[in-house]
């Protein structure tokens, strides 16, 4: 990755912060972290609406306080083997940016963790050889306690997965 593009793929996610706020979680033995502003909730397994025709990433629907939403599997964005649900599994409901609109998105876990603070000073881009997972779907890795958290781009994978037309799950319920 260039220097240019490395600079702006990192200040994206830290924006003139040494540290933020994060909600980390697990995904098949790995942990991951999304910035704490964009969680609107963590809730119990719901019951799922299957969408047919649509893609396996975004397969099913959930009812969030009335409102309809996308339920996404990011296990699949990075080729994980899809898992049964267990006691520890969550949805956590975000809201994000895609293509100019606030779109609320069901995230499926295999564990919530904690809320926590990680620092700019150790993240790095995740590098460009020997990755199992496209590169571009992951912002940066941030040492912490011995281990690597993984910062997933929320905003590339879905609108990558949105672009190439793998389904016909609309993203665009609005928060």
């Amino acid at each position: 990755m260039s220097a240019l593009l490395a600079e702006q793929h990192e200040g994206h996610w830290w924006t003139d912060k040494d540290e933020v706020e994060v909600l980390t979680f697990n995904l098949g033995g790995e942990t991951f972290a999304l910035e704490a502003v964009t969680v609107q909730e963590i809730l119990d397994l719901l019951p799922e609406t299957a969408v047919p025709g649509a893609s396996a990433f975004v397969a099913s629907v959930i009812n969030f306080r009335g409102k309809v939403i996308p339920l996404a599997d990011l296990r699949l964005a990075f080729a994980m083997e899809r898992t049964e649900a267990t006691i520890d599994s969550r949805i956590i409901v975000i809201q994000i940016d895609l293509q100019g609109e606030e779109t609320l998105i069901g995230l499926m876990t295999d564990k919530v963790n904690e809320v926590t603070t990680l620092a700019k000073s150790a993240s790095e881009l995740p590098p460009s050889v020997g990755m199992r997972w496209r590169a571009d779907f992951i912002r940066c890795l941030v040492k912490r306690a011995g281990q690597f958290i993984i910062i997933p781009d929320l905003n590339t994978i879905f609108s990558s997965r949105h672009e190439a037309g793998r389904g016909t799950t609309d993203l665009s319920a609005k928060g």
